[in-house]
């Protein structure tokens, strides 16, 4: 009886190992990959918390880890080719409960914006900040400097900037202030004693011709803008406001008091700048414009030679193109939401976006073999791109794609990761663009003066979207991943694609031994091609996917969903 009870028993045990059936191997054909991390320690403890999608583990702050594979080949960048975070330091985080972003806020929000590690899955991961101006102004912009060497107090304190400087090259983030250097604040010490001197009429005295100035009876420039100097009849140039009077840089003194200004803050650690209104140096000459930053860049390159800088100069390619000799312009001809990225974004042709840059680049690399694009969507003086992009839509992540997935140096705006709106509207007030960085965690922020926007701000907060797995924010998050486990996106050579009767379009680019294409589909239909007609390389695998959908690729056969875009390793 007991042998017949042991046979028994033997029987069920094979019976039910039996069951455990071998999972077959994964092919190249994917949706988007959303692996998880494996579980660490004891298999029968507690797992880790997985965020509400079941894509990620939580992290012990609520965060979801994002860890494709796609992703876990994410390397540091060395060089400038780098994605950039624009912050309105008084709108992003405040740490002192006076309701003004200050530089602590910044350093408090250190581990949201980059934690270090670029593989970890966790923090946005931008390696660079450009800092709006921060230098002491009576304005809540600061566009209107009052003394270059002193820190805003609402901002904080220069060792504010050390802890932060020193905080942010520790994780590899390189970080540039706005210098507004085409004019100062009607405040600043410069322009008083410009002003005592025409007062006094002494031409001697070494401000007198500080700025640009009309002398009494004068007329003024056509299409210049003056106004009278307080207590005199002679009259000082403000073609933005009467409280913004205007260098004169035919004068060497004021080109050399804003070389020391240049020089004080790379001495600090700033790694470079952002320059506000860079054409309208000598206004309506870019031509001498130009010349200008070319002197001045000159000078501190030989002070700092892998200084980062780019400068506003917002017109069309043919204008910005005299300034590339001297330094990388942002470009406007993409951004905003009548721009290429937002109109290929809305099921446009991709072709149409890979032409223009490979003119693009053609043309500011036979002006200067280092130049870089510097595409955005948006800034801080253009409406916010969530309000012409919706998130809903799929549109905001496909113009994610489109140019973070490309060439150069690309800059976000604060808040433009979590689907923050904002824009002037009728009120006819920059500050609507400005708005306080919905945070949801209690940080006590307020909107900038003079804000009047009464419209729904943000759909979720960056605090709700952490822990998220289908937000927009670790959308971001890994689409800057991707981007750094594929160096030669960004940096390479780069030959657009010239596809034929479909919308899907991209490119290949080649960087130090390895080639990849990038392919970008802005429909909403799924779309087959046959890579073997469009490139002669082998295919040696799929780097990636990112997007609303997903891939399959069946030896050089890819499909790929609308609204999705793919990276593939060549050979």
């Amino acid at each position: 009886m007991m042998k017949r009870l042991l046979a028994i028993l033997l029987a069920l045990v094979l019976l039910l190992a039996g069951c455990a059936v071998t999972p077959p191997a994964q092919t190249q054909s994917t949706a988007a990959p959303t692996t998880q991390a494996a579980p660490t320690g004891d298999s029968t403890g507690p797992q880790a918390p997985q965020d509400p999608s079941g894509k990620y583990q939580l992290s012990d702050r609520g965060e979801a880890i994002v860890d494709d594979p796609a992703c876990q080949a994410a390397v540091a960048t060395q060089d400038n080719y780098r994605v950039f975070y624009e912050i309105f330091v008084g709108s992003f985080s405040d740490s002192n409960g006076d309701g003004v972003g200050d530089l602590r806020g910044i350093i408090n929000r250190m581990d949201y914006l980059n934690d270090g590690d670029d593989a970890s899955g966790l923090s946005l991961g931008v390696e660079g900040l450009w800092l709006s101006p921060i230098f002491k102004s009576v304005s809540y912009h600061k566009y209107d400097v009052d003394d270059y060497y002193t820190i805003d107090p609402a901002f904080g304190t220069e060792d504010d900037l050390k802890e932060l400087l020193e905080l942010c090259h520790q994780r590899n983030v390189k970080v540039i202030l706005d210098l507004v250097i085409n004019h100062t604040g009607f405040n600043n010490p410069w322009f008083s004693s410009f002003v005592a001197a025409h007062r006094s009429g002494d031409t001697e005295d070494p401000y007198y011709d500080f700025y640009t100035y009309c002398p009494a009876g004068e007329p003024a420039p056509a299409g210049r803008t003056f106004y009278k100097i307080p207590g005199c009849d002679d009259t000082y140039e403000g073609n933005f406001s009467s409280q913004m009077p205007e260098l004169n840089y035919d004068n060497e003194a004021v080109r050399q008091a804003v070389l020391d200004v240049a020089k004080y803050y790379l001495d600090l650690g700033v790694d470079g700048f952002r320059f506000d209104a860079a054409k309208y140096i000598y206004f309506g000459d870019d031509a001498q414009s130009g010349e200008f930053w070319k002197w001045y860049m000159d000078e501190l390159r030989a002070i700092k030679p892998d200084i980062y800088t780019v400068a506003e100069v917002w017109d069309s390619d043919g204008v910005t193109e005299r300034y590339f000799p001297a330094l990388n312009c942002f470009n406007f001809t993409i951004s905003q939401s009548s721009g290429l990225i937002a109109t290929t974004a809305k099921a446009g042709d991709v072709n149409k976006y890979m032409g223009y840059l490979q003119s693009y680049l053609d043309s500011i690399h036979a002006l200067n073999e280092d130049a870089m694009i510097v595409p955005f969507i948006a800034n801080h003086d253009t409406d916010r791109a969530a309000g012409f992009l919706t998130e809903a839509s799929g549109q905001m992540k496909v113009a994610a794609n489109l140019y973070l997935l490309a060439p150069g140096s690309p800059f976000l705006y604060y808040g433009e990761e979590i689907g923050m709106r904002g824009s002037r509207g009728g009120a006819n007030t920059d500050a609507n663009r400005r708005l306080k960085m919905e945070w949801g965690d209690g940080d006590t922020i307020a909107d900038p003066e003079g804000s009047t926007y009464s419209s729904a701000r943000v759909d979720f907060t960056a605090a709700e979207q952490l822990g998220n797995g289908d937000s927009l924010y670790n959308y971001y998050k890994k689409l800057i991943m991707i981007r750094k486990a594929n160096p030669a996106i960004c940096r390479g050579d780069f030959v657009a694609l010239e596809l034929e009767d479909t919308k899907l379009g991209g490119f290949t680019a080649s960087y130090d031994g390895t080639m990849v294409m990038v392919l970008h589909n802005t429909t909403t239909d799924p779309i087959t091609i046959e890579l073997a007609d469009i490139t002669g390389l082998e295919i040696t695998q799929l780097n990636a996917v990112i997007g609303v959908g997903g891939a399959t690729l069946d030896q050089t056969t890819l499909t790929l969903d609308g609204q999705t875009s793919v990276v593939i390793g060549l050979a």
